[in-house]
């Protein structure tokens, strides 16, 4: 709705569109739907720091890459040695225009740093000098983020002792509930969960399918999980014989729908094609969208939220969500995270299913990544959405400031708490 002398836009001014656009998104907090960071309470599993920048898997697969460096040379520093050389070999010796060396240098020049002086050192000076509380702070408010949703598995021994002694956490962060073992590793899962009590056992026996959903809705209601999520092979296929099939329609499906929250899938990721390089070393695979068409027509009471990995599958996938209201697609996901993918697909889904999308997500490792990731993700976004009102002004529509802002309150995180709601 219009306020009384408010800015209006049409074909007669649509000259002055685009700056609103890229203003009112740029002050628009977000929430950052999918991270793999954590809250200060969880110790050492929160990553932080220059040398966690310099060390993250995208840039230990470039900087091997480019030196040719022997693996096991590589592996065998210490991580500083390994930041060290990283900075040498991509940022000394190199034009760091890759999106992930340029990651790193809007990470320093948004921190207040001179990332042209290519002085490690006193980078590392600086990150020494804060503690984590208020490096938390200030990146929070230099990336204008309301709040992000964690990564929390509980086959994690080093996380799952922190929920168990109730730690306070940063109400900023929420929580996901991890689901990889149940799904990825079922046998060794069931293993686990029998060894801590549960009667479980791999080949569903007994009270397994009951066991199961206790064990979820005990851990949804102690993270306060926002929804359960798990990333899924290239090959996954719904619904078939194997054990993941199993343990998705009788455990996952039924305790996702009473406790009311989503199941996300994030499909289409090759584990370890070069083990050489160890987290740095998965690649890619384009999946079918089929399984998530079953899914959703299957299980119209779920609700359930999809990345898909290989840009092959982005089309597919946008065209699945028309058809199916509880489907939200999100985010670029790892790979597509390059500004070229993310806006050819921003400007898909805006085409084909307009401001109910998640656009983007960070996919966080390192605390100080969602500066880059959020600075070059806004920049595309608002590039995007100031084309699509001047498509729709020259057509004829009058758009006011108010909804250009409301358009970036959904976009930015409404859309994703709506459709948890």
């Amino acid at each position: 709705m219009t306020q009384t002398n408010e800015r209006v836009y049409t074909a007669a001014n649509a000259g002055e569109l685009r700056e609103a656009v890229t203003r009112i998104v740029n002050e628009q907090s977000v929430t950052d739907m999918h991270t793999h960071l954590y809250a200060p309470a969880f110790g050492e599993l929160l990553l932080w720091g220059i040398d966690e920048v310099l060390t993250y898997h995208y840039l230990i697969a470039e900087a091997v890459r480019a030196s040719r460096i022997p693996y096991e040379t590589y592996w065998g520093m210490s991580k500083p040695e390994q930041a060290a050389f990283i900075w040498q070999t991509l940022f000394v010796d190199r034009t760091p225009y890759s999106e992930a060396c340029r990651g790193v240098v809007t990470v320093l020049n948004r921190l207040g740093l001179n990332p042209g002086d290519g002085r490690l050192e006193d980078f590392r000076a600086y990150f020494a000098s804060q503690s984590v509380e208020d490096q938390v702070d200030q990146v929070f408010k230099a990336a204008n983020l309301e709040s992000v949703v964690m990564t929390n598995d509980p086959f994690d021994d080093l996380e799952r002792p922190v929920w168990e002694a109730g730690a306070a956490v940063d109400p900023r962060f929420h929580a996901a509930l991890r689901i990889d073992p149940l799904l990825n590793d079922w046998a060794n899962a069931a293993s686990i969960l029998s060894a801590r009590g549960y009667n479980v056992d791999a080949g569903f026996g007994g009270q397994t399918v009951a066991e199961v959903r206790r064990f979820l809705s005990e851990w949804i209601q102690r993270m306060k999980a926002r929804y359960m999520a798990v990333s899924l092979p290239p090959d996954f296929n719904y619904p078939d014989d194997t054990p993941r099939s199993r343990v998705i329609r009788d455990c996952i499906l039924p305790t996702a729908e009473e406790h009311g929250i989503p199941f996300a899938l994030m499909i289409g990721v090759k584990r370890g094609v070069n083990p050489a390089l160890k987290l740095a070393g998965d690649g890619v695979g384009i999946a079918s969208v089929d399984a998530v068409e079953r899914l959703c027509a299957k299980n119209p009471s779920n609700k359930f939220m999809v990345t898909m990995l290989a840009r092959e599958n982005q089309h597919a996938l946008c065209v699945t969500a028309r058809k199916f209201p509880n489907l939200m697609i999100f985010g670029c996901w790892w790979f597509l995270n390059n500004p070229v993918l993310i806006e050819e697909m921003t400007r898909m889904r805006f085409e084909l299913l307009g401001s109910s999308v998640v656009p983007q997500h960070s996919d966080a490792r390192v605390l100080e990544q969602v500066l880059y990731k959020w600075d070059h993700s806004r920049r595309i976004i608002a590039k995007v959405l100031a084309d699509k009102y001047e498509d729709l002004v020259a057509s004829g529509w009058k758009l006011s400031e108010t909804a250009i802002r409301e358009d970036a309150e959904r976009l930015l995180g409404g859309a994703f708490w709506e459709f948890l709601s």
